[in-house]
């Protein structure tokens, strides 16, 4: 049975600490560089559900958090959050930053000049008309590049540009292939007989005597070319060589012009009568 004595009562402030700090989790993630080579985070990207006891989680911070060209591949970063308590934790995460911009390709076209030899090369830094990268170029290659006399006129080249993270892209450019070689003309002198109506003609290929050219020769011209009995003894004449390409060049020679057909003697018979003194 209670006591029904005598009783006193007092207050007393009870202060609740919230002395747990929150539970900071990260998460593993991809973040690809901007067309200028830069990237920033923030600290909701790396955050994986953190919690705490009293239910808040402040997301206060997260770093490194920026990155340029220079921290492609794995970054530790480290998150920090509070629970508006006091209470502060961290945790850290892997940022792979990456390089997912292919380089703009820029061309332009070029003249290509074929060589005595025949033959002409450009470089890729010739069709390269400013091509960027967000994190630089490593290489760039044209294809084709080289050209023979088989290849005058426009060809079509790709110039392929690839960046630091091994990515490409291409444009396409014309080449002009040109031949400006003029061909070496070579001479030698001849000897040439009248016929028997007096004329002879002769051809570019009996005064030639060894012409080239790089591309190769079109064509022999010999002016002049015909002669008569007006022309018996030494002559001038000029060779004209013509390339595939319709350059010229000429040279020149001597052609001895000879009279070698013996007349024709055509004989009658005639009657005579001796005169008074008996002859």
């Amino acid at each position: 049975m209670r006591s029904r004595g005598p009783w006193a009562t007092c207050s007393a402030t009870v202060t609740v600490v919230d002395n747990l700090p929150p539970n900071a989790l990260c998460r593993d993630f991809v973040k690809n560089l901007g067309a200028g080579g830069t990237a920033s985070i923030t600290p909701a990207e790396v955050d994986n559900l953190s919690n705490d006891n009293c239910g808040t989680v402040n997301l206060v911070s997260v770093s490194p958090n920026s990155f340029t060209c220079s921290n492609i591949g794995i970054n530790v970063v480290t998150l920090t959050v509070n629970d508006g308590h006091g209470n502060t934790s961290t945790c850290t995460g892997n940022v792979t930053i990456a390089d997912a911009t292919a380089p703009t390709a820029t061309c332009q076209n070029v003249s290509a000049v074929l060589t005595a030899a025949g033959t002409a090369s450009i470089t890729a830094s010739q069709v390269n008309n400013g091509s960027t990268d967000n994190c630089g170029i490593a290489s760039m290659s044209v294809s084709p590049n080289s050209f023979t006399c088989s290849n005058i006129g426009n060809q079509t080249v790709t110039l392929t540009v690839t960046d630091n993270s091994s990515l490409t892209n291409t444009c396409t450019a014309t080449v002009t292939v040109a031949d400006i070689t003029a061909p070496s003309a070579v001479c030698q002198n001849i000897s040439v007989n009248l016929g028997s109506n007096g004329t002879v003609s002769i051809t570019g290929s009996q005064v030639n005597n060894g012409s080239t050219d790089n591309c190769g020769i079109a064509s022999l011209g010999v002016s002049p070319n015909s002669f008569s009995c007006a022309n018996v003894g030494n002559q001038s004449v000029t060779l004209t060589v013509t390339d595939n390409s319709n350059l010229t060049a000429t040279c020149t020679a001597t052609a001895t012009v000879a009279d070698a057909t013996n007349p024709t003697a055509v004989c009658q018979n005639i009657t005579v009568n001796l005169d008074g003194s008996g002859t």
